[in-house]
């Protein structure tokens, strides 16, 4: 496909401001670069200023018939793909060259029914790890070699920190304080959060032997190791050379971050095979903790506290990204209400939820 350097100069021009202007991560710009790309490859390179309604129409039905792995795309992702392209023609409508060629009715095709939207951005149960299935994966380690102790604390430290893997594999020993369990979340002091959020986090006490494997994995990594405050609480194994040349791990960590998180992915896979159980992403700690702290809460106080513990500004998102119940669960709840005793604190909770409704609505 040839190379239509005015479609390219523009493209940079706008990824450009999202970066500069917008304040978006590289790893957000490629995604939506995905977006664009995928509309060039539709259009054979087409210039951007003859898109009209045809095209719009037309990358619709084009999208929803591609495949991965030979399997049809979500309408999820179609949606997704849409959504920055629709973006990108209204930036685009409003720069010299375009204006009278893009007009926002034609860029307003660029959507799907109803019905699709509906199915796209529906909140989907997520499965996640039970308390007693953490314990059992912890209790099935033995302890042998440091990399056993870090990663019997490690898996601890997903479920009562509700932590982003990011921010565990960035997180130095400075900043988290044993005494107290408070964790804190500075992008200045290296922790990589969600677009570079200071967030003050705390370790819930929902297992006391759990709470006890981290705190004993920090104390051995500054007494025993002498780990510095910069170096990293969940440090990555050692690599050593063979005398064939041949780099292997070895049973020692070293006070070195993780490149990656798949590190920790790789770790749960291969703990979760050897002791026989199912395996859960690193991301679901995050709803097993939160599932766990919203079963806790008893006002509206005690919900904003773990929403900002997780990072979130406002109650709302915690409550649409992780507050969906499954059937279950639902069936639970409703069983498990009482109709006859109405208290104070019960009072309470139900008007912070009205609350919580109202905002949604807006």
């Amino acid at each position: 496909m040839k190379t239509n350097t005015t479609n390219e100069s523009i493209k940079r021009k706008y990824f450009k401001r999202l970066k500069e202007a917008n304040g978006y991560a590289d790893s957000t710009i490629d995604i939506i670069e995905k977006s664009i790309l995928l509309f060039e490859d539709y259009t054979n390179n087409e210039d951007y200023s003859k898109f009209n309604q045809k095209r719009a129409i037309g990358i619709k039905t084009w999208l929803q018939s591609r495949t991965y792995k030979n399997t049809p795309i979500s309408i999820t992702t179609v949606y997704h793909y849409l959504r920055h392209l629709k973006d990108f023609f209204v930036w685009l409508s409003g720069q010299v060259g375009y204006k009278s060629k893009i007009d926002l009715d034609t860029i307003s095709y660029l959507s799907l029914d109803k019905k699709q939207v509906r199915q796209a951005t529906s909140s989907k149960s997520v499965k996640f790890p039970s308390l007693d299935y953490v314990k059992r994966l912890t209790d099935s380690i033995d302890i042998k070699t440091e990399i056993d102790q870090r990663d019997r604390a490690l898996i601890a430290f997903l479920l009562l920190s509700g932590m982003r893997v990011k921010a565990i594999c960035t997180l130095p020993m400075s900043c988290f304080n044993r005494k107290t369990l408070e964790i804190d979340q500075d992008p200045k002091l290296g922790v990589k959060t969600k677009f570079g959020k200071h967030i003050h986090s705390k370790l819930l006490k929902i297992d006391e032997i759990l709470l006890e494997y981290i705190i004993n994995w920090s104390i051995y990594l500054e007494k025993e190791k002498l780990f510095s405050s910069i170096d990293p609480l969940f440090p990555r194994s050692k690599s050593q050379m063979s005398e064939n040349s041949y780099c292997f791990e070895s049973s020692e960590v070293e006070p070195c971050f993780w490149k990656s998180t798949n590190s920790i992915s790789k770790m749960l896979k291969n703990r979760s095979e050897k002791s026989g159980l199912e395996y859960y992403n690193p991301h679901s700690f995050r709803h097993s903790f939160l599932n766990i702290a919203f079963k806790a809460c008893r006002n509206g106080e005690q919900l904003k506290a773990i929403s900002q513990l997780v990072g979130h500004e406002n109650l709302k998102t915690t409550m649409m990204s992780y507050g969906t119940l499954d059937q279950h669960r639902i069936s639970e709840v409703v069983d498990d209400l009482d109709f006859n005793d109405s208290t104070d604190n019960d009072q309470e909770m139900y008007e912070e939820y009205k609350k919580l409704i109202r905002r949604i609505k807006k």
